[in-house]
């Protein structure tokens, strides 16, 4: 697991560099830089390849999605970590881009790295039709914009010290992690044109997943180390944030998960065996906080 995990950061990391250096620099190119290369283990590139397995697609392909997908985490990162925001001057054991660069170039920097996500999907670097691109394109705008992770962030500050229903955290946990996901998990039935159902199965699917991830950085944040998470932890609840854990406790939460993995492995076992690459996915995403 490891070994593919690195595997497709380093595939994914090498697009993004040839795809950066390809453009004009600019004074905002370094901080571009410095958000987008920070580390991270490109989990949710690792769930579009496991996804995209299923059907055949070509691995070449699914990076240059996944480096689109990337821009767009790594914009979110920006954003969430800045004063205004959750107010972290720590990301990936190192200083936060906000805080090596200044607030208003960050801002700047993380809108970029946004709209170089949709340049990627339009570029001829990908090579599928227009038609299909538009589909990808729209399909990550969705999850990126007030409907994705913009609409949770927000209602992830709107909740802090606040008495919040679990119905209430799920949404807002859904929209900031897991639409990402599920654009992930979709992304490759855009591109094999699959009727909607398939697809609506699909984005249920990487909901599930978006949940388990959070979760899972929940639960580091709870009992971790900042060695594990590359920033302070315990900070959800010094912020009153509303999680799963506030609500449930930890054990609960810890079983919900566990209920909930067991729940997405069975759906995706009319797979058959090509489905136990994304199995272990999701076992290594729960592990993360041990």
């Amino acid at each position: 697991m490891q070994n593919e995990i690195l595997k497709i950061a380093n595939d994914t990391n090498f697009f993004l560099k040839k795809f950066i250096n390809s453009q004009k620099k600019t004074e905002l190119i370094n901080p571009m830089r410095y958000g987008l290369f920070s580390g991270g283990k490109k989990i949710r590139s690792k769930i579009l390849i496991d996804i995209g397995y299923l059907f055949n697609i070509k691995y070449s392909t699914l990076i240059i999605v996944g480096a689109a997908v990337e821009c767009i985490h790594a914009y979110s990162l920006i954003h969430d970590d800045l004063p205004c925001m959750d107010n972290d001057k720590i990301r990936r054991g190192k200083a936060s881009t906000h805080f090596k660069y200044g607030e208003s170039t960050a801002v700047l920097a993380g809108n970029s790295l946004l709209t170089m996500a949709f340049e990627i999907l339009s570029s001829n670097y990908l090579k599928l039709n227009d038609k299909i691109k538009n589909n990808l394109i729209n399909k990550i705008s969705e999850c990126s914009g007030h409907l994705g992770i913009a609409g949770g962030q927000f209602l992830d500050l709107s909740y802090e010290h606040k008495m919040v229903s679990k119905k209430k955290i799920l949404e807002m946990e859904i929209k900031k992690t897991g639409k990402l996901f599920s654009f992930c998990c979709v992304a490759p039935l855009i591109i094999k044109n699959k009727m909607s159902e398939e697809i609506s199965f699909f984005e249920k699917i990487g909901e599930d997943i978006g949940l388990l991830f959070q979760v899972a950085d929940d639960v580091i944040d709870y009992k971790g180390t900042s060695l594990i998470a590359g920033k302070k932890t315990k900070k959800d609840k010094k912020l009153g944030k509303a999680t799963l854990i506030s609500l449930l406790g930890y054990k609960n939460t810890i079983k919900y998960v566990h209920n909930k993995n067991f729940e997405i492995k069975n759906r995706l076992n009319k797979y058959g065996p090509k489905s136990t690459h994304i199995s272990s996915t999701l076992d290594y995403i729960l592990n993360r906080s041990k």
